[in-house]
């Protein structure tokens, strides 16, 4: 089982080459090797904070909780992930579970895989992921995609079209280069590909050199821009006339659709998982839906948006609106402080509440994180807040800015390239 507990994200990568396969379980090895050394030394700083309850994040984070929790303080998970598609992870946590009070979803969906793994024992709030609708919104900084892709400006009247988020393959960037190799030539499209990498773990992303050579190789690497990681999204999404969410698989939930929704721009997503629960609760005006890997479609739908400004305009404030009504910030920390109040017995008005995560980057999951840190550090004013990250990152110094005491606990290099 040590063997086996950390090396979900890499089998799910490999080839199928007996070799890699062997290179994947001697990683794991390692890791596990180093776990328990972790283990103690995360046990020991949580003890001296003395939370009342920990969140977690992350499905490492879920199952380290439950291992070192024997104060038997309440452990909430806030699961963002298909638990079900990792093939040893759900076994884990499944045999880890009673260990674990509640459980948030960040979609039905997530839910739905989360309690088919786990049983009906474990109780799983639905509460959907929300945006900060003051930070992505229509007015604000706006990027230079251009300048921070290398390229010459694009000509006036050009539609920037662009796909944000991480570089993880089942997002979709090939799916999206080969859309927009499919327009007609005299369509005025520039693409962006718009993010970098995340999470460490072996073979379960792309880099930019690789995107760069299909760009080429379809024939378009004139007319697409990639600009690496960048720290606030919202200046990209505002830069963009069209947001293109091209996921291949179902989405846990979705949130760059959500804040591009927010920033007032047109959006085309990936109809499937969590995606596909918000473009019914925001209405198909709000978000235009395409079928997963879809490459004709996509094209299809980037050129009726790219020819027709007045329809962009229409499906931009339909978005916002839905935003306003069904995903603010607010909404979620009153929800998840509710929950988190639900598992304490006896009720304070002083707390201690400790958050793990297992990076210090930021992704959809931190975004979440740091809404609901936002949100609680408002609500609950007499809370003492603290955070634990897997390792540094600009999470730490977001998270610092809202009160937070937030530190970095590095993972071992064998366990952190091991993935989550």
């Amino acid at each position: 089982e040590g063997i086996a507990q950390f090396c979900d994200a890499s089998l799910g990568t490999l080839s199928g080459r007996h070799w890699e396969r062997i290179g994947a379980a001697w990683g794991a090895l390692k890791a596990a090797v180093h776990f328990r050394s972790y283990a103690r030394r995360l046990e020991k700083t949580i003890d001296a904070l003395q939370p009342k309850m920990m969140y977690t994040n992350g499905l490492k984070m879920h199952a380290l909780a439950v291992w070192i929790n024997r104060a038997r303080r309440p452990i909430l998970w806030h699961v963002h992930d298909f638990v079900g598609l990792r093939p040893v992870m759900k076994h884990l946590l499944k045999r880890v579970a009673p260990g674990c009070a509640a459980a948030i979803a960040n979609s039905e969906s997530v839910a739905r895989d989360l309690k088919h793994v786990c049983g009906d024992k474990l109780p799983v709030h639905v509460i959907y992921n929300a945006v900060d609708l003051a930070r992505f919104s229509p007015d604000g900084p706006i990027a230079d995609l251009d300048a921070l892709s290398g390229m010459d400006r694009a000509p006036e009247g050009t539609v920037r079209v662009g796909l944000v988020g991480t570089l993880a393959r089942w997002k979709g960037q090939e799916v999206f280069l080969k859309a927009l190799a499919q327009l007609p030539a005299d369509l005025p499209v520039r693409g962006y590909i718009i993010g970098g990498a995340l999470y460490r773990t072996q073979g379960s992303q792309y880099d930019l050199d690789e995107l760069r050579l299909a760009a080429s190789r379809l024939g378009i690497g004139h007319r697409v821009g990639f600009t690496g990681y960048l720290e606030d999204p919202s200046t990209a999404m505002r830069a963009l006339d069209i947001a293109v969410h091209a996921s291949t698989k179902p989405e846990p939930f979705g949130l760059v659709i959500v804040e591009a929704m927010a920033c007032g721009r047109a959006v085309i997503a990936s109809k499937s998982g969590g995606a596909a629960e918000i473009i019914q609760q925001a209405g198909e005006r709000a978000v235009k839906a395409c079928k997963p890997g879809d490459v004709k479609g996509l094209s299809a739908s980037i050129a009726s948006l790219a020819r027709d400004a007045g329809l962009r305009q229409r499906t931009g404030i339909a978005g916002r609106r839905a935003c306003e009504l069904y995903f603010d910030s607010s909404r979620l920390a009153r929800q998840i402080g509710s929950v988190c109040e639900s598992l304490i017995s006896p009720r304070t008005s002083e707390m201690t509440l400790l958050f793990l995560n297992p990076t210090g980057q930021i992704g959809g999951a931190e975004i979440s994180l740091l809404n609901v840190l936002s949100g609680l550090r408002l609500r609950q004013l007499n809370w003492r807040i603290h955070l634990i990250t897997g390792a540094g990152g600009p999470l730490i110094p977001r998270a610092r800015a809202l009160g937070v005491d937030a530190r970095a606990l590095p993972f071992p290099r064998s366990v952190a390239r091991a993935g989550d």
